[in-house]
């Protein structure tokens, strides 16, 4: 399949997501989720039920997928994630990979148990630029335990090259409500 076609079913499959998301960006109200799993919580994202986190919309990335153990971002280098070297900022890089990560833990918790980051590990490997016209960033869970979780995440593009790839390591605890 060409970068183009790539690129084309991409955008197609993040026009679909986008179009179920709610319209407003929030957090979610502890009477929507509570009783939720993990992935539960983010399948209601996916279906428009609870709203998509703001971090998303402020740093142009969509979730477009989550199952046990896994999620899958996509996001949109811009001008405006540049740094003063003119490419995309590491930590926007970061940012879409920590989230891709942290789903991945997440879409494994039990209801009631909630997650943080508590160390994170990234390697650029190839500069992202605004001629890279769409990235996603795959985050799979290495290890689900009852304190502590790991995971690991890839930046690509479409035409495969790895960007940048990371690990986290992620505190698991009671959630309170909001």
């Amino acid at each position: 399949m060409s970068v183009e076609e790539t690129v084309a079913r991409w955008k197609a499959q993040e026009e679909a997501v986008r179009a179920r998301l709610l319209p407003t960006t929030g957090v979610s109200k502890a009477e929507q989720v509570a009783g939720k799993t993990g992935l539960e919580m983010l399948r209601s994202i996916l279906a428009g039920e609870l709203p998509p986190p703001p971090i998303a919309a402020t740093l142009d990335f969509v979730l477009l997928e989550a199952e046990a153990g896994h999620a899958l971002f996509q996001g949109r280098p811009l001008l405006r994630h540049y740094n003063p070297l003119g490419v995309v900022h590491g930590g926007w890089i970061t940012a879409v990979l920590d989230s891709a990560m942290g789903c991945a833990v997440h879409s494994t918790l039990p209801a009631g148990k909630g997650y943080t980051t508590l160390e994170l590990k990234v390697n650029f490997v190839r500069a992202v630029t605004v001629d890279v016209p769409l990235v996603r960033a795959e985050g799979k869970l290495v290890h689900g335990g009852k304190q502590a979780a790991v995971a690991e995440g890839r930046l690509v593009g479409p035409d495969g090259k790895l960007h940048a790839h990371a690990t986290t390591t992620c505190l698991i605890f009671d959630r309170k409500p909001l």
